[in-house]
């Protein structure tokens, strides 16, 4: 199989696929190095809008969704219940974000969209002794969430209320509040 085929099989491959799909998994699948899929992604998300590359692979974007920030605040033991209530509703949790005072906005790909993702997630933070990001900012963090329609989104934003997870947004967060719909 030639360069310009294989890219397009990827191709393929990523908008076939429901998760994202690591290099090396790519790389298997071809019987090439992971640094060749590397390059051949780095060629393909030059000329193909929407791909991601996530901690857990190469995925293609979807489209016809709609995202909504969220300000949320919890301690690091509720962090997995913030996420599951968030999956468990419907949504994806495409990153997160601190607004620090002295650093500014520093944010975070997650890519977390059930619980198996929860689960993996903060038994990596477990395992590697760190804290969350929101440590940095008394708790205080934003979620990019991705849901099929914005009922969704009120809905996660209902319970994220309810759960006592939501912030009060600023005065000066309301101007720049992140939607897509």
């Amino acid at each position: 199989m030639n360069t310009a085929d294989r890219r397009e099989e990827i191709l393929r491959i990523l908008g076939e696929a429901e998760t994202p799909v690591a290099a090396r998994e790519l790389a298997a699948r071809f019987g090439i190095s992971r640094q060749v899929i590397v390059q051949d992604m780095a060629v393909i998300r030059a000329s193909t809008p929407g791909i991601l590359s996530t901690t857990k692979g190469y995925a293609i974007q979807q489209e016809n969704t709609c995202t909504r920030e969220f300000k949320v605040r919890h301690r690091q033991d509720q962090a997995a219940e913030e996420l599951n209530l968030i999956v468990d509703c419907g949504g994806r949790v495409k990153n997160i974000s601190i607004s620090h005072r002295v650093y500014g906005r520093i944010s975070a790909e997650m890519d977390i969209r059930s619980r198996q993702d929860v689960r993996e997630f903060t038994e990596a933070l477990a395992s590697s002794h760190s804290t969350v990001l929101s440590t940095a900012t008394s708790g205080y963090h934003y979620h990019l969430v991705e849901a099929a329609n914005t009922q969704r989104l009120d809905l996660i934003g209902k319970e994220l209320e309810k759960a006592g997870f939501l912030a009060p947004l600023q005065p000066w967060e309301k101007q720049g509040r992140k939607e897509k719909d």
